[in-house]
């Protein structure tokens, strides 16, 4: 029998590490962000550290990610484009064609046998998910989360089913589920002639299911089933990534805050995505909607009590968008620095690669604190480790900041960091 006088052994610590999609350094309020409120993700800011000079893993969002799971950087990165797995697939935007042929879906996957945070973390007896956006390979290869250190996954397998976030189907571990959604072929707009003015003529562009629900649904159940045990929950939420749809009452928030606006229907940079009645107030209504997304977690967190035993990173894969109604100058996204085309999202320039991160962790770290170490993507493999007590002689590039977040004087530091991006004019920077 133990004896009750005996303190208990304290539980590993969990870890959830939230990815946004596009959201640039000065995309939060605890950032600088005038125009677009976020007051749960602050909160984390406040309740514990602001790394002000951190860097994405690459400037678009495959690389970015297999740099983060990995350690190891764009240099030495399997993954260094988004690329896709077999060009001869045929039309790989078809939406159709990759509803009845899931061999449509995927990018470039991760090798077998590939060492990533994931399965390091489940050697340590942490049980791991990730929901959201994966981009690490098509469902039949050996680059699904299952085969890269994930117990459970739900979300979308293929980037370029994230065009919508009103698809037909999402992936449930290796199997699809189909949802409730009108099936609208991604980058549609509308036709000549339609008055952009009416809101009624853009119903069209939503349907019944709205994805970041059923992945936040889904988390939340993955931190109820794993309340007892240690977990790393990885959610890579698409949110801001264009296109810009949002729930009604939180565009509904922006307009009455922003008044009226020019619609888009395309136009500007790259390919079009579907057109937005008001595209401002619901680029805003999208951030403020993952905002209270967070803060619901924090609270589950809380009432589960497990919330002082939990480290909170919140970060984003790499710098503001222009593309497909998303206006970053106009809510300088990337503040202090350029964020506009040719300086933000794909090119490695301070706007493309500089990212907000908070970590937040009360057993640990110390409130309303910031730190201007120089950090990378790369970093967070070792991080995690350390925070999870693996001791693991698989070589990365990454330099864990363990040390900074328990204010302990023994952090080194990178004498250069590295990025290429041979997809873009943006080239090749180093740091």
């Amino acid at each position: 029998m133990l004896n009750p006088k005996k303190k208990r052994l304290k539980k590993k610590s969990n870890i959830i590490y939230i990815l946004a999609d596009d959201l640039g350094y000065g995309g939060l309020g605890v950032y600088g962000q005038e125009k677009i409120e976020t007051p749960n993700i602050d909160k984390l800011a406040e309740s514990g550290m602001m790394f002000t000079q951190h860097y994405s893993g690459s400037v678009v969002c495959a690389p970015s990610r297999a740099i983060l799971l990995t350690g190891k950087h764009s240099g030495h990165a399997q993954i260094r484009g988004n690329n896709e797995l077999r060009t001869e697939r045929g039309d790989i935007w078809d939406y159709m064609a990759m509803l009845k042929d899931s061999t449509q879906e995927g990018q470039w996957p991760l090798l077998p046998g590939t060492v990533t945070i994931g399965n390091l973390l489940q050697e340590a007896g942490y049980k791991t998910g990730v929901v959201g956006k994966w981009g690490l390979g098509e469902p039949h290869t050996e680059g699904i989360p299952n085969k890269q250190g994930f117990d459970f996954f739900f979300g979308y397998n293929c980037q370029r089913q994230a065009h919508t976030y009103y698809p037909n189907h999402l992936y449930k571990d290796k199997n699809r589920v189909y949802l409730n959604n009108d099936t609208i072929p991604i980058h549609t707009l509308l036709d000549e002639g339609t008055d952009l003015y009416n809101a009624q003529n853009y119903n069209e562009f939503s349907s019944n299911e709205y994805t970041p629900d059923l992945i936040y649904s889904e988390l939340s159940q993955f931190v109820d089933r794993n309340k007892d045990t240690p977990f790393f929950l990885y959610w890579a939420t698409p949110i801001p990534h264009v296109p810009l749809q949002a729930p009604k009452e939180w565009v509904d928030k922006y307009v009455k805050k922003f008044g009226d606006e020019e619609p888009y229907n395309g136009g500007g940079i790259d390919i079009p995505y579907f057109p937005s009645r008001y595209p401002n107030a619901t680029y805003a209504g999208m951030i403020s909607y993952l905002d209270s997304r967070v803060g619901q977690l924090v609270q589950q967190l809380k009432d589960l009590g497990i919330y002082e035993n939990t480290l909170i990173i919140f970060t984003s894969d790499n710098g503001p968008s222009s593309a497909g109604g998303a206006d970053s100058e106009w809510f300088d996204s990337a503040k202090p620095f350029k964020g506009g085309l040719g300086w933000g999202k794909a090119y490695v320039h301070e706007g493309g690669i500089r990212v907000p991160m908070i970590a937040s962790w009360p057993d640990k770290i110390k409130p309303g604190t910031s730190t201007e170490l120089i950090s990378a993507f790369w970093d967070v493999l070792p991080t995690l480790c350390d925070v999870a007590g693996v001791k693991t002689d698989y070589s990365n590039d990454g330099i864990s900041f363990y040390p900074t977040l328990i204010n302990s004087s023994e952090q080194k530091e990178h004498e250069f960091l590295y990025w290429e991006y041979p997809q873009s004019s943006g080239g090749l920077s180093c740091k």
